[in-house]
């Protein structure tokens, strides 16, 4: 089904590994279909109740766009290519159940893109972080410019992109750039536990914990519809009352026992 990646299903966890090891898993036309695809099952299959994002071999993540597509773009074709990619990542950094990037070395380029639109991060102690389009005459063309500064803020997301410095896996978690750095053995290990707890909760109020945390870092109203944050919380605070999973939560604190949500 998929010509550029691995899926596996385990415990819940949909496990999406970027397999063009050759190409240190480069992003190009069909990768950015595959993950279309992908994101599609996730929003839809009912099994899925998260899913993880690496990169195969121990090399990379995802070094960059593969650029030997790009030399035979007109400005039309590129603003294209990149509103497919802004499109595609907008959908991973929507759904409503949590996609995790479990980075594990480099994350250049479109991977750094990839791994910032997911909810969250965790790396390998060999991991690399960059936007050095700057090197080619270019800039980020999938988000990049947005979610680095919206992550790391102004200062620094202007040096990494006007320097094309990387940084490396203790720097981005002193950002706030990953949440944990592991041994790469250890890495698909505690993105797997971390999601395990996620399966704990009420899946309606997870989709809706990650619906108002991305309206809180947007401030384009064409893609909050107007609403601020606040507003967003407090609709979706609402909503959640008329959930059975927030009965069955509420019942299950006062009466002193484990909660078993349904996602109703």
């Amino acid at each position: 089904m998929y010509s550029t990646i691995l899926t596996s299903l385990e415990s819940g966890s949909l496990i999406i590994t970027i397999n063009r090891p050759d190409k240190l898993n480069a992003l190009n036309a069909a990768v950015f279909n595959d993950l279309d695809k992908i994101a599609d099952e996730i929003y839809e299959n009912p099994a899925i109740k998260s899913a993880i994002i690496t990169g195969s071999g121990v090399k990379a993540f995802v070094a960059g766009a593969d650029i030997s597509e790009f030399n035979s773009l007109n400005k039309e074709q590129a603003m294209a290519m990149a509103k497919k990619g802004q499109d595609v990542f907008f959908k991973i950094e929507n759904s409503k159940k949590p996609i995790i990037a479990a980075v594990n070395g480099f994350a250049l380029g479109g991977g750094c893109e990839l791994a910032m639109a997911c909810h969250f991060r965790l790396c390998s102690g060999n991991a690399k972080f960059g936007q050095p389009e700057v090197n080619l005459g270019l800039i980020p063309g999938y988000g990049g410019t947005q979610r680095l500064t919206q992550l790391v803020g102004k200062g620094k997301s202007m040096e990494m992109q006007m320097t094309a410095q990387l940084i490396d896996a203790a720097e981005a978690l002193q950002l706030g750039l990953v949440n944990y750095v592991t041994t790469p053995e250890n890495l698909l290990i505690k993105t797997k536990e971390i999601l395990q707890v996620i399966h704990t909760k009420a899946p309606v109020a997870i989709g809706k914990v990650i619906e108002c945390i991305n309206i809180a870092i947007v401030s384009d109203s064409a893609y909050t519809n107007g609403k601020s944050g606040f507003d967003k919380e407090i609709e979706c605070f609402g909503e959640c009352f008329d959930t059975k999973d927030m009965r069955e939560g509420t019942a299950a604190f006062l009466e002193k026992r484990k909660a078993n949500f349904t996602g109703e």
